[in-house]
């Protein structure tokens, strides 16, 4: 058994136990929440909010990891999560990929540590996914792309050959066109389709324009 602890206490967090303790999945691929983690005695707000049955195990500096635990980094921010590896990884601590058993992860495809992998995900043929990327659920990489660590994809749809660097935040279906590359610590806003090489530090938003096709209506 993997005793999972989740940094965060927050909709990512409860999601994730929800896919868990409320279905099967847990119980076959022998994970048991231990309990949750935060920064800071805030972090309860949020435990108690959703109502989470395992216990709030209070703030980071004062938790002494064991050697079953597990931790799942549930949140987005990439900033923070680079911080909390450093320092988990200072003290031993271990990771592990949560992927839901709904999602289809092509054989050929190479995966990091960390990982979030929702319901219903697609990983296509020789996708290089890099280390501690969210993926939520009915997100698509497509074949041939290499994605490098710490994106959050929300519902997104990455099409093949594609290059995605670090830190990126991918808003509801946004999406991209093929044998692009995209840089580092992005923000591609909701339903964006990204059609072009993008640099570092950017934020795609663009207005859609539209024709209105008059059809006279004849009595």
């Amino acid at each position: 058994m993997k005793n999972i602890v989740f940094f965060g206490t927050g909709a990512v967090a409860a999601e994730y136990t929800s896919y868990i303790e409320d279905s099967d999945w847990g119980k076959d691929a022998e994970l048991v929440i231990k309990g949750y983690i935060t920064t800071d005695e805030s972090g309860i707000e949020g435990w108690n909010n959703y109502k989470f049955e395992k216990p709030f195990l209070g703030v980071w500096k004062d938790y002494v990891i064991e050697e079953n635990d597990y931790f799942v980094l549930a949140f987005s921010n990439p900033k923070a999560k680079r911080f909390l590896i450093q320092d988990i990884c200072a003290r031993n601590g271990k990771f592990l990929n949560l992927i839901h058993p709904t999602a289809i992860i092509a054989r050929t495809v190479k995966i990091g540590i960390g990982n979030l992998i929702g319901p219903y995900v697609m990983v296509g043929p020789n996708v290089i996914l890099g280390d501690f990327n969210l993926l939520t659920s009915q997100t698509i990489i497509s074949h041939d792309s290499i994605i490098g660590d710490c994106n959050f994809f929300s519902t997104s749809i990455i099409c093949g050959h594609t290059k995605v660097g670090n830190d990126n935040f991918w808003g509801v279906k946004s999406t991209t066109v093929p044998n692009i590359t995209i840089g580092n610590r992005n923000t591609i806003q909701a339903g964006m389709i990204v059609d072009k090489n993008t640099g570092d530090d950017t934020t795609i938003f663009y207005r859609f324009k539209e024709k209105v096709l008059a059809i006279p209506f004849n009595s």
